[in-house]
């Protein structure tokens, strides 16, 4: 008799559920259907009826705009072993958090998508911010399964993130990390070689694990950036070549254009990341170097100083002068040519500065070094020449420079004229110098003597094509980056040189999303600037920087649906997640900082 009437309440239980939620069984999936799956849009049917079925009630909260909800729809809520267990488990209840201002700003810190799995009665079990990954999002389901009390739920969710794609095979990737901490000379500085100077891909590297929160690269990049201080000129500024005997010590004095722009934009990305003054400093230093002994009266540059005031002199004695006896003597030898290969470098460095110092005089002076370059240095068809005029070439050097100068001069100016002229670099590099086999040649020749890839020069194309790719959205310029990323993959080529991490940069970037940051308002508009100044002056490199003023038109690569808000506001978009529109400069960093606490 018990037995019939268990039974007989089940039935009437199970029965009552089907009465009440017909939507289960009969309603069509939703505009955004996650994958397949039916997904209620009331909270409170979505909790009626997981207490009568004795379920969990999965909240989606999205942003219909929000890139990452579209990344979770399409490969986790598209997983059929995920789906399998939220039909068997649980109540599936999508709400776009622009129509619930109430969800909206309990959950903001978790920005968009944001994920709470309650108990039937209403309370919270887990939240996760962002994209999850299938494997890690079905793991979470089934303990929350397996024990529903909010500390053994959050406990069990302890599945490392799936790893990230590479073009690297896992024994070159470890192998090229192995050597980048190797070869670092932990009590100098630098690299442990012969020849002291501040090797650029190894600081940015460690520059960009710092911001990742890794302290030891943190330290390793500023040891470096203190000890290379030892060779720039205390009279006059600017940064010396290298130092020899092994330590900082012993400069040979030659002062080049391309370390000059090298060790600016690294010392203005450490200012960035590290908000050191000492850093600010050397900025300025190789700055008033340049401009007054490298910069030509149009505002171009010049390539070299000699480090002998006498052809064939030793000037050790005359480098330990001050300006004014160094000048009763004599200035050593500038040459004078004005290549394109040396401008672009300055001009992405100074537009670099620019961006992350908001120095307005910075990028006054890489325009018109661009736009003189442009007028005399140009090709038909987006590249240019190295000089006036050629004796073979062109070279992929020179386009490559002023293409990555473009881009960091839309970045600094959200001039769109700029990124089109990036674009075009990128355009003529694929027409010019690709190899079926992957990777690009230094030159377009007929000569007898054939052009080769050269490692830095890849590595700096894969990385700007790869960024360019992100800002155009054209699957042209990432396949420039995919093909040069081939090329360094190979282990003869990646491990040529006894360290280099340029490779392992390149490699991350072209895995990852860039931290995308759009602001939204007209330019004219006094509340927009600040908040662009801001996302300008974050400290990653790599990362996507845009402002949309709609008197221009849809931004040129328009992946993501905005809403409009009816003021000036930021929208900040991490490796997982999404914010609602941000109005206050403060509140962008805040979002960073929860973004980092809550990985």
């Amino acid at each position: 008799m018990r037995s019939f009437a268990r039974r007989l309440r089940y039935c009437t239980a199970l029965l009552t559920g089907i009465l009440l939620f017909p939507a289960l069984v009969t309603a069509a999936p939703a505009s955004h259907n996650g994958g397949g799956i039916v997904w209620l849009r009331s909270d409170t049917d979505a909790f009626a009826q997981a207490r009568v079925q004795h379920r969990f009630v999965l909240l989606y909260l999205e942003a219909v705009w929000c890139h990452w909800c579209h990344v979770m729809d399409e490969k986790t809520y598209g997983d059929a072993g995920v789906r399998a267990e939220i039909v068997a488990h649980y109540v599936p209840l999508r709400i776009d958090q622009d129509l619930r201002p109430d969800l909206s700003e309990r959950y903001k810190d978790y920005g968009w998508p944001a994920t709470v799995v309650f108990a039937a009665d209403g309370s919270e079990i887990v939240k996760r911010l962002g994209f999850i990954e299938p494997p890690r999002f079905l793991k979470l389901l089934k303990a929350i399964e397996a024990d529903p009390s909010p500390e053994s739920a959050e406990s069990a969710d302890n599945t490392e993130a799936a790893p990230r794609a590479s073009a690297l095979d896992a024994a070159t990737r470890a192998e090229l990390g192995k050597r980048h901490h190797d070869t670092y000379d932990s009590d100098l500085g630098g690299l442990a070689i012969g020849q002291k100077f501040l090797d650029r891909d190894s600081v940015e590297y460690a520059i960009a694990q710092a911001l990742n929160g890794d302290e030891g690269e943190a330290a390793m990049a500023r040891k470096t950036l203190d000890a290379a201080r030892a060779l720039f000129d205390p009279a006059w500024g600017g940064v010396y070549q290298y130092s020899t005997y092994s330590d900082w010590q012993h400069p040979h004095f030659e002062k080049l254009a391309t370390i000059q722009a090298q060790y600016l934009r690294i010392y203005a990305l450490a200012s960035a990341a590290f908000d050191r003054n000492e850093d600010k400093q050397a900025v300025g230093k190789i700055r008033r170097y340049v401009d007054t002994f490298l910069k030509s009266p149009e505002g171009v540059f010049y390539v070299s100083q000699d480090a002998d005031l006498k052809p064939g002199e030793h000037s050790t004695a005359y480098f330990a002068l001050n300006d004014k006896q160094r000048r009763a003597q004599g200035v050593p030898h500038v040459d004078q040519h004005v290549y394109s290969l040396q401008n672009g470098q300055i001009i992405e460095a100074l537009a670099t500065w620019s961006e992350v110092g908001g120095d307005a005089d910075a990028l006054v002076q890489s325009r018109r070094a661009a736009d003189w370059i442009i007028a005399n240095r140009a090709l038909p068809g987006g590249g240019f020449r190295h000089d006036a005029k050629d004796a073979a070439g062109p070279y992929l050097g020179d386009t490559l420079a002023m293409g990555r100068a473009f881009l960091a001069l839309y970045r600094a100016s959200a001039d769109r004229t700029w990124l089109t002229r990036a674009a075009a670099t990128a355009d003529f590099i694929a027409a010019n110098f690709n190899r079926t086999q992957g990777g690009y040649i230094s030159a377009k020749s007929s000569g007898p003597i054939a052009a080769k890839p050269h490692m830095d020069e890849n590595i700096s194309l894969a990385r700007f094509a790869n960024l360019l790719a992100r800002y155009t959205g054209k699957t042209e310029h990432r396949a420039i980056a995919e093909s040069a990323m081939r090329y360094l993959a190979d282990p003869h080529v990646a491990f040529a040189e006894i360290t280099e991490p340029g490779i392992l940069l390149a490699d991350d970037e072209l895995h990852s999303d860039p931290l995308h940051l759009t602001v939204m308002g007209a330019k004219s508009d006094p509340a927009a600037a600040p908040l662009f100044a801001t996302v300008q002056h974050l400290p990653q490199w790599y990362k996507r920087v845009e402002w949309w003023d709609k008197a221009e038109g849809k931004l040129p690569n328009p992946d993501v649906s905005y809403p409009s808000p009816k003021r000036a506001a930021a929208f900040v978009c991490t490796e997982n997640r999404c914010s609602l529109p941000i109005y206050e400069s403060a509140k962008i960093a805040e979002f960073l900082k929860s973004s980092m606490a809550k990985k």
